[in-house]
């Protein structure tokens, strides 16, 4: 089957892997549609040996050979990498950025102008076609070419187009999410050992169920609070559990995380604005 576009990635380390791997594993693309470029040459001979795809020299390069320019890289790298990008011919290529809490009105304004620009922000589950993205545009890129940069990434897991002034509450909840997740799957096997559970039998049971109780929600596209109604019986044990999540303030928590997340994405654009101006 014929791929959608050359992909180009520049940049990979977790999430960059993460998305060739998930390109990959759709089978929709091949590693000869997959470019990549990193400034870690160990990173660049990994990602040959294990997946196959073409490896780079250079940002000219990866612009030269691919028609999505996707930067995976940390917002304090951005500037230096579009400098680089500058120096080539933009025309027809769409800029795909996955740098945390980088708008695109600051890449507008550094890039060449009239560069079509895509912003997204994904999650690691983009590695197994599990990933929650939310992507957006520039202001002068088309809507085709941000549906374009959608089917792509929906190769991955589930992508959803948002207006851009909901990107950084989607990086503190599905960007970072799944941190908090493991953390929480950590802790119920930790409960498990406590209990007289094996270890690895403990993080079986905690991720499947993890696993099981997320796809009810997706698939049943039930309330939460149904679903744990479902599983609460009067006078049981889960009622005896929650209680305890309560008095341990659990979604007070889980809340001030995601709030804190997002305003560490708010102050990553401040700090990128600051360094230009």
């Amino acid at each position: 089957m014929p791929s959608l576009e050359k992909v180009g990635v520049i940049g990979v380390g977790k999430m960059g892997e993460a998305l060739v791997s998930g390109l990959l594993r759709s089978s929709k693309y091949s590693s000869s549609d997959i470019c990549v470029y990193d400034v870690i040459p160990d990173r660049l001979s990994y990602m040959q040996s294990k997946y196959g795809v073409q490896i780079l020299d250079s940002v000219a390069d990866v612009v030269s050979t691919a028609d999505v320019i996707t930067l995976v890289v940390k917002p304090q790298d951005l500037l230096s990498v579009i400098q680089e990008l500058n120096k080539t011919y933009l025309k027809s290529k769409i800029i795909l950025s996955l740098a945390a809490g980088i708008n695109t009105a600051y890449l507008s304004k550094n890039l060449q102008k009239y560069t079509e620009i895509v912003r997204c922000m994904p999650n690691l589950a983009c590695s197994v076609g599990e990933g929650m993205i939310c992507v957006t545009r520039a202001q002068n890129t088309s809507q085709e070419s941000l549906d374009r940069v959608t089917k792509i990434l929906s190769l991955t897991g589930h992508a959803v187009q948002l207006d851009e002034k909901y990107l950084d509450a989607a990086t503190g909840l599905s960007g970072s999410g799944p941190a908090y997740v493991y953390t929480f799957i950590e802790a119920l096997a930790d409960a498990g050992v406590r209990l007289g559970l094996k270890r690895d039998l403990a993080f079986t049971l905690a991720a499947q169920t993890t696993l099981g109780a997320g796809k009810l929600v997706v698939e049943t596209g039930e309330h939460p609070a149904k679903l744990k109604d479902m599983v609460v019986t009067p006078g049981g044990t889960t009622i005896e559990g929650l209680v305890e999540l309560e008095k341990g303030g659990l979604r007070a928590t889980v809340i001030e995380a995601v709030s804190k997340a997002a305003e560490r994405s708010r102050q990553l654009q401040a700090a990128a604005s600051e360094k230009t101006s």
